[in-house]
């Protein structure tokens, strides 16, 4: 289990911390059946940010999203791999910070990619990489690149009861 080595209360209103439990349950329920948009947000050469949605999953306590090598977002990563990944989950909004990877281990696509299929989307395992019949239109041509986010740090603000914000930090 991917377990925070610290926590730290973010909240001004006096809630209590909020467990990690809570955003990662919800990530491992949610995903990828619920119609949740993840958000990706690498940075350019330049230093720019670059922003993209994803669809992502929650597979064995990481999170793993998908790019095509051509993208903004792969180019990117293939340079410095820090990145951020947001998501609104029912009740608490997410934001995970850390470096993202590129993941081509055929046992590791085809668990990630079985995942996908049970959410929907028909991903198969091509080479190093997934392929589908489709998937987003900014996504680029397939086969596309499998990345796993290594959790630093993630934020979290409840938006239903128990309120509370929360800083959650990681051993990576």
């Amino acid at each position: 289990m991917n377990e925070p080595i610290s926590t730290r209360n973010l909240d001004q209103y006096g809630s209590a911390e909020l467990p990690w439990s809570r955003p990662r349950d919800l990530l491992a329920s949610e995903s990828p059946e619920s119609d949740l948009t993840f958000f990706v947000a690498t940075v350019r050469p330049d230093g720019r940010p670059h922003t993209a949605g994803v669809g992502a999953v929650w597979v064995d306590d990481a999170l793993y999203f998908v790019g095509g090598p051509g993208t903004r977002r792969s180019r990117n990563l293939a340079a410095n791999p820090a990145c951020t990944v947001s998501v609104r989950l029912p009740g608490i909004d997410l934001v995970l910070e850390g470096d993202a990877h590129r993941v081509t281990d055929p046992s590791t696509l085809e668990r990630v990619a079985t995942v996908y299929r049970g959410g929907g989307w028909p991903a198969s395992v091509e080479g190093d990489g997934l392929t589908a019949p489709f998937t987003a239109p900014s996504a680029g041509p397939p086969p596309w690149h499998l990345y796993r986010l290594t959790l630093h740090t993630a934020f979290g603000v409840a938006a239903a009861e128990p309120h509370g914000a929360t800083r959650w930090d990681f051993a990576h």
